[in-house]
């Protein structure tokens, strides 16, 4: 008999977890235009957390959203127990949380090194042991470091943004589709620096359109469906639960 996965109205944070970002009952969109209605999303420190779902749940709205991205029409955004609801990217940043987009996500002009440079542009210098960091985690950066980003591969391009977004060592990591337009034999090396990013202790919510694949490694999953929550789980459970594969990872 498969797992079945809880849902959401059922759902908590584990006791064990303490929640470090905390979205309750948020109300969000464009404009005019609403696209969540009651959303509910906890990440624990250090937990690695995805959104799956249907294109047009609004899972990159949740990110935007949690990020000042979008309009804020009720509910709260809470980030350490700090309310961050009104809050804009420039203030938010100051937080402890990176973001990293799905498109337009490096300086094209701009060489590799220039664009690390940029991702510490609060500071008041730029901190060379967090660009010797990244080029540790991400050699071909290092490599690369007078290069022009434009000039780099897609996975190249993915690095630089995620790299970009460590460079002031955030406590939470936002994601939005960074497998989208990468080769399949990269996909997989992609979520494996994902995975090193969490395991140095910096906690993860990521949208991604692998479904499967991002719920294999992640702690816990949420399905969103026409801006709601569906169902939360651990990913093993979501994936193991018959009707979520059959309604929204393709069986």
């Amino acid at each position: 008999m498969s797992q079945r996965a809880t849902r959401a109205e059922d759902a908590t944070l584990p006791e064990t977890t303490e929640s470090l970002l905390s979205v309750r009952d948020l109300d969000a969109g464009y404009g005019d235009l609403q696209v969540l209605e009651g959303v509910d999303m906890d990440v624990g420190d250090g937990e690695y957390v995805v959104v799956v779902g249907p294109n047009g749940a609004g899972k990159s709205t949740v990110m935007k959203s949690v990020f000042g991205l979008t309009t804020h029409m009720g509910g709260e955004i809470l980030f350490d127990g700090t309310d961050i609801s009104a809050r804009r990217p420039d203030q938010i940043i100051h937080e402890g949380i990176g973001y990293v987009p799905q498109t337009d996500n490096v300086f094209a002009s701009l060489s590799v090194r220039e664009n690390l440079e940029m991702g510490a542009y609060i500071l008041d210098e730029v901190p060379e042991d967090r660009i010797r960091a990244v080029y540790d985690r991400f050699p071909i950066l290092g490599e690369r470091s007078t290069q022009k980003a434009g000039t780099l591969s897609g996975g190249q391009r993915q690095m630089l943004a995620m790299g970009r977004a460590l460079m002031l060592d955030p406590d939470l990591l936002l994601l939005d589709e960074p497998s989208a337009g990468l080769a399949p034999d990269l996909v997989a090396e992609m979520f494996d620096r994902i995975d090193g990013i969490n395991d140095d202790g910096t906690a993860i919510l990521m949208v991604e359109q692998n479904a499967k694949e991002a719920l294999r490694r992640c702690d816990r999953g949420y399905v969103l469906v026409q801006g709601q929550n569906r169902y939360q789980d651990a990913g093993e459970t979501l994936l193991a639960d018959q009707q979520v594969r059959r309604e929204f990872l393709g069986g």
